[in-house]
Parts: C-alpha cells; structure tokens; sequence
C-alpha cells in the first residue's frame, strides 16, 4: 500500500461517504444492529455513532487498510460500543460458523475483489436466527445511467479503491445464500447518478 492508498485515499473516501445524504441512509440501517456485530469494512469508524449500545455486545471491525484504521481512531475513542479490530480483508473473515447475530454492510461490497467469497464467509459466520443489514451503492436501474456506469467503473476503481460503480448489489446477494426481506432503492440527493443509487435494506439465511 502506497502513500495515496494510506494517506490520500482514506480522507476521500471518508469525506464521500459522511455526506448528509448518506448519513441519512446510514442512519436508517446501522440503529438495528443488535448482539454481537460484524462490520465489514469499517473504515474510518463513521457507523460507530449510530449504533445502539443498549442493544450491541460488541462489534468486529473488519477493515485491512492501515490507513483507514488509523483514520478510525477519533471515532473508536468516542465509541458508544466495544470494537475488536480484525484486520483482513472481506474474502478472510476469521470467526466461527454462526457466532455473529448482524453482519453490517455499507458502501464496502463494491470495492471487495472476491465480493462473493466474501459474501459466503459472511453467510458462514451468521447465526441461522441473524440478519445481514446493508446500505450499498450499485447498479442503477436505468440503462442509461448504466451505460455509463459501465463505462466509467475500470477507471474509477483505480483511483477509489477499487469501488466497482455497477455491482449488481440485490442479485450479489441473494446469489450467495441470502434472501432479501426488506429492500428499498433510491438515488442519494446531491451524489451523481453514477455512484448514487442506493439499495438498503435486510437479508436472512435463505
């Protein structure tokens, strides 16, 4: 990891990722998480406010980038809830068969490289009675957004850490054992069209 991937990088995705407008969307996702959490990509710790700790044990912070954990480290100092740092990457979660009762997933299953191994290790991990909750930006459902969702992503992902604009975020996954309960879309206010249609929502073991 290079001085853009340490120190450039995390303060852009940081600032792109708290706008109002997603905070917003945040805010309806992160609340519900209950019991003991595993958060895919933490990043620089912006969910860590919104969390219920009357209702949290304790979370697992999955996030192996150095930059974004030292970024993080603000957030951890005001923590409402106790986090354990895991530091590997989405594909290598390294927890036992169903010991989880959330997965939380926000704005992190776009730049994961093997999102679907990393969505079967989340399955793994997650109790039989638990609930994946997500708020992910994907593909958009018009085709003209598409296209140039399409076009943009090889170059965009180079410079965003890997951010793929067009991941199909439903379809992934219920692909990998999930059934989708709650679903809702929308294109976040102030982002541009090609990196803001939202999919949020809740997904249980199929």
């Amino acid at each position: 990891m290079g001085f853009y991937d340490n120190k450039i990088l995390p303060i852009i995705i940081d600032k792109a990722c708290s706008m109002s407008s997603i905070m917003g969307l945040r805010e309806k996702i992160v609340p519900q998480a209950k019991g003991i959490v595993l958060e895919v990509g933490m990043g620089s710790g912006i969910n860590l406010a919104l969390y219920n700790p009357d209702i949290i044990d304790f979370v697992w912070g999955l996030e192996p980038s150095h930059g974004m954990r030292k970024k993080a480290q603000s957030n951890l100092d005001k923590s409402p809830v106790t986090v354990k740092w895991l530091d590997l990457p989405g594909e290598e979660i390294p927890l036992d068969d169903n010991s989880v009762d959330t997965v939380l997933l926000t704005y992190t299953l776009c730049t994961i490289p093997d999102w679907q191994r990393a969505l079967e290790q989340m399955h793994r991990v997650l109790k039989p009675n638990g609930k994946l909750l997500f708020c992910e930006h994907g593909l958009a459902e018009s085709s003209a957004v598409q296209n140039w969702q399409n076009r943009v992503t090889p170059v965009w992902k180079k410079i965003a850490g890997g951010c793929h604009l067009n991941r199909p975020i439903a379809e992934s996954i219920t692909s990998c054992g999930f059934t989708i309960n709650k679903l809702e879309t929308c294109y976040a206010v102030g982002v541009p069209k090609i990196a803001g249609y939202m999919y949020y929502g809740e997904a249980v073991k199929s």
